[in-house]
């Protein structure tokens, strides 16, 4: 018969107050922005279309950044680690923001 001597026990240790207070700080800080966001694109009127896209952009740029800071911890890493993933993205934005305005001229040159 086996002996229940050698079983492990689980010990709970008291929960960490401080990082349950910095999760809720992120979690309020991402639920402001998506709040914002839903109150532009529900209370900004429809002939402002160009404008509420770039405050889209913007903001989605915000909360990205915010959540890879604190989710992937690059906030408290080496700057250059930081710089390494932002930099990239910077140039992807660029590049996207670059085909679109290149899209929308040859668009109109052909007439469509």
């Amino acid at each position: 018969m086996e002996s229940h001597e050698n079983i492990s026990s689980i010990e709970v240790k008291p929960a960490d107050k401080a990082k349950i207070r910095h999760l809720l700080k992120v979690a309020l800080i991402l639920f402001v922005i998506t709040v914002l966001e839903f109150g532009v694109a529900f209370l900004m009127p429809h002939e402002m279309h160009t404008i509420k896209v770039w405050i889209f952009i913007g903001m989605t740029i915000i909360k990205a950044a915010y959540i890879i800071g604190e989710f992937m911890h690059l906030a408290h890493e080496v700057k250059s680690l930081m710089w390494s993933v932002v930099l990239p993205m910077v140039f992807v934005i660029w590049l996207i923001i670059a085909l679109m305005y290149e899209g929308n001229s040859v668009l109109n040159s052909i007439g469509g």
